[in-house]
Order: C-alpha cells, then sequence, then structure tokens
C-alpha cells in the first residue's frame, strides 16, 4: 500500500529516493568544481552526451558536413553527467543551466557560447543558409515545430521516461499521466505525417532533427524500450518517417557521436575528426 505524501510547508532538499541521478540533482545553479574545458582544433566546440538532446546537435553538423560545409567542422568532447562533468567552471561558463549540450563557436573575432539544442539548431541553419526556408510561411512551419519538440519533449524525458524507466518505484498514477500525453504527442505527430513527407512539409529541416531522436527513437522501440507498451506500431505515418531519417548517413555519423555506452563498433565517444567514424558500424 503506498503512503499518500503530505507535501512540507517548506521543502527541503533530501536525496534519498532519487534512484540513479542523486548525486547529480540539486535545486540551485552553479558550478561544484574548478575545470578548464578541452579544446579541439575546430570552428566548433560541442560539449555534449549522446542523449537525445545531444544527438539533435551531432545530426546537424554532420549533416552539413554531408553537403561539404567545410566551416561546420567540429570537435565533440564528452560530458559525463552522471559524474557531473556538467557542473565544472568551465561547462558552467557556456551553460549556466548546466544541461547537456553546449557549443562554442570559435569562427568569429569573439567566441559566440551556445545553450539548449533548438537554438544551437537554429543558429547554425541560419549561419550556413540551410535546413531553414527562406520564404516566411514555410520558415515559420519549421519554427512551429522545432519550438513544438522543445516544449514538449520535457513530458516525455522528465516525465515519461524518469517514471516509467528511472523511478526507484513504479508509481501508477504517475505512469499513467505521463504515458497519456507521450501517445497523445505521437499522435499528434502520426496525423501530421498522414499528409507530408516531413515534419514541416515536404523539405528536411532542423524540425526532423529536432524531433527525430525523441518521438523517432520511441516510436521504434529504442528510447526506454517502451515500444511495446507504447503501442508504438500504431503510429504507421510516424514508424514511416521515423525509418526514413534514421537511413540517412548523417544522421547514422550523427546518432553515435559522444555515445558512451553499448559496443565499442557502436559508439563514438569523442569525435574530432571525418576518419573517427572508420570501423564503427553505421546502422
Amino acid at each position: 500500500m503506498t503512503t499518500s505524501y503530505n507535501p512540507p510547508k517548506v521543502w527541503k532538499h533530501e536525496s534519498k529516493g532519487e534512484g540513479k541521478f542523486a548525486n547529480i540533482n540539486r535545486p540551485i545553479s552553479g558550478s561544484t568544481h574548478e575545470k578548464e574545458l578541452p579544446v579541439g582544433k575546430h570552428p566548433f566546440q560541442l560539449y555534449s552526451l549522446g542523449t537525445p538532446n545531444g544527438v539533435k546537435v551531432t545530426i546537424m553538423f554532420e549533416e552539413l558536413l554531408e553537403l561539404g560545409i567545410k566551416e561546420a567542422e567540429y570537435d565533440a568532447f564528452l560530458i559525463n553527467i552522471l559524474e557531473g562533468d556538467q557542473f565544472s567552471s568551465g561547462f558552467v561558463k557556456i551553460n549556466p543551466n548546466s544541461k547537456i549540450p553546449a557549443l562554442l563557436d570559435k569562427s568569429g573575432e569573439t567566441p559566440v557560447s551556445l545553450f539548449e539544442s533548438g537554438s544551437m539548431l537554429l543558429y547554425l541553419a541560419e549561419k550556413f543558409n540551410r535546413f531553414l526556408p527562406e520564404e516566411h510561411p514555410k520558415r515559420t512551419e519549421v519554427l512551429n515545430w522545432l519550438f513544438w519538440q522543445m516544449g514538449s519533449a520535457p513530458y516525455i524525458g522528465g516525465g515519461f521516461g524518469h517514471f516509467y524507466a528511472y523511478a526507484p518505484e513504479k508509481l501508477e498514477y504517475c505512469i499513467n499521466r505521463f504515458t497519456m500525453e507521450a501517445k497523445r504527442q505521437m499522435d499528434v505527430l502520426d496525423k501530421v505525417l498522414g499528409n507530408r513527407t516531413y515534419i514541416a512539409g515536404e523539405e528536411y529541416s532542423i524540425a526532423d532533427m529536432a524531433i527525430w531522436p525523441w518521438y523517432g527513437a520511441l516510436v521504434s522501440g529504442n528510447l526506454y524500450d517502451a515500444g511495446e507498451f507504447l503501442d508504438s506500431k500504431s503510429y504507421k505515418n510516424l514508424l514511416r518517417w521515423s525509418e526514413l531519417i534514421g537511413q540517412r548517413p548523417a544522421v547514422k555519423r550523427g546518432k553515435i557521436v559522444n555515445r558512451s555506452w553499448g559496443d565499442d563498433n557502436e559508439k563514438l565517444i569523442e569525435r574530432h575528426d571525418a576518419t573517427d567514424f572508420e570501423g564503427k558500424v553505421l546502422t
């Protein structure tokens, strides 16, 4: 029998019962230790982890490089969030919110710091004039879906994913509440993709790059191992789109960058050159 929780008059942080993330969650911001970030040779320095939010940006870089845009070369350094790397003084200097990814653009006279994956996708799309239509109506539709993802995915990651896969106790109310929202969001995408090839129309865009690592992985059963639980096979249009995006060479490369788990030939802990992908299994 579950005991009801009576909230105290003033909440105080206690790390007990928080599961695998107890050592990194805290109610205050700022750095916990002094440590500078490593710096590579390329114009862009990415500090990240191969989670869905991190994968968005590495896919974008690989798509730009696939087009032959050498100015988009980047170094990708691993940030181990379970070890608290995101709380180093160097990381917090770029991203005061201490969440991956963080990006530094050194291509100009003054380095530009970026945080939030959606901001990075928009920044790179505008900088290189790729994957974001110039026509105002089409551009607006892409941005509609980019910001939809930024506002919706926390319910998938922090809500459904946490209570279904990570919470130390399986709570029926919490799982039901966030499963309902996860399926509603999948249904939104499935219906939209019933009459268009890509998320924002007939052109591949940063909207697809933002949404695929979350919802493409979710509908394919590769996120939280929840495919059967969510009845993913019923979302046929979303599945079609997910498979289409997943076959792109740049996506195959981008999804393994800063991946620190799995078989050695299916992960690339750090990326500093195109040759780093040699010997990797890109599926």
